[in-house]
């Protein structure tokens, strides 16, 4: 699918979970937000399956969840994008990142960065961390001799693929932002200016998963034309992250809307390992589609 396969005057929306647990009510409000907004604009409505994680993301899963979103009544133009069917893509991707002189190989694991960072965080440093709490890798896998790199990859050493971001963000010569329709973390609305330093040397390739999230997404989203993401806000400062690998790849800016996330009775944020509010199990405690539609507040939906 390309950009332009649709008109450039219908609106592209997207949603896209990952097959790696059940759908919850959170997946429910955002599939079917998607859905009346790109109806409202005569839009695309295109679902996409982010199946990068090899471990995570299984067939079986797969099934369970498009059980569920039809089950739900969420509907959408044209197959889905199964991003494991397009590795290429993403390598071509990192490719291009490569020949600008951006990516490294990055050597350290959890435990190794856990540990470095634990040994200066005692000496009184200030690690910084990414939005999400994660703290920045360390940098010195990014000064590594050449030879060196070359010759503990061809031992056989297990690497990720890591954007050096300050590098990056240096060869971008303008200001980047984009145009929040929602709201952000902060209640953040309009021209938003992206700080992509905040998350350091983000992953690009992983051990275990040939294409991150942010590589994948903004990829995809870019091949198939998608004009509008509509998405959680727990996803708004990653956004700046994106911003960044579209002005690198020369790709276009969609509009965001970053929307409320459905939290449980404790204000926490949703997860797939949380049964009680899967569609799943309150489909079998004998919820209807409009039952969920009622919970999640979109009960104006018609299916």
């Amino acid at each position: 699918m390309t950009q332009e396969k649709y008109p450039k005057d219908r609106p592209v929306f997207r949603f896209a979970p990952s097959p790696n647990g059940r759908l919850h009510l959170g997946h429910a409000y955002s599939a079917l937000l998607n859905q009346k907004l790109a109806r409202e604009v005569n839009g695309v409505m295109l679902l996409r399956i982010e199946d990068t994680d090899l471990v995570r993301c299984t067939p079986v899963l797969e099934q369970r969840m498009l059980e569920d979103l039809n089950w739900l009544g969420f509907q959408w133009d044209d197959e889905a994008r199964r991003q494991s069917d397009h590795l290429d893509v993403y390598q071509n991707a990192i490719s291009r990142l490569q020949d600008m002189g951006l990516v490294y190989p990055a050597f350290m694991s959890r435990r190794e960065i856990r540990e470095f960072v634990e040994c200066e965080t005692s000496k009184g440093e200030n690690w910084p961390c990414d939005p999400d709490g994660v703290p920045h890798y360390p940098n010195i896998d990014r000064y590594l001799a050449r030879s060196e790199r070359d010759a503990r990859i061809a031992s056989g050493e297990k690497f990720s693929l890591r954007l050096d971001m300050a590098a990056a963000v240096a060869r971008i010569d303008i200001p980047l932002f984009w145009n929040e329709e929602g709201k952000g973390t902060q209640g953040q609305s309009g021209r938003i200016d992206a700080d992509a330093m905040q998350w350091g040397d983000i992953v690009l390739s992983g051990k275990d998963y040939p294409a991150s999230y942010h590589l994948a997404s903004v990829v995809d989203d870019a091949l198939c034309g998608v004009s509008h993401i509509v998405r959680g806000r727990d996803l708004f400062d990653a956004t700046a992250v994106h911003r960044v690998l579209q002005n690198l790849l020369g790709y276009h800016t969609p509009i965001y809307f970053h929307h409320d996330l459905i939290l449980d009775k404790d204000g926490n944020k949703l997860s797939k390992s949380r049964n009680d509010t899967s569609l799943a199990e309150l489909r079998a405690a004998g919820a209807s589609p409009q039952d969920i539609r009622q919970i999640i507040g979109l009960d104006d939906i018609q299916v």
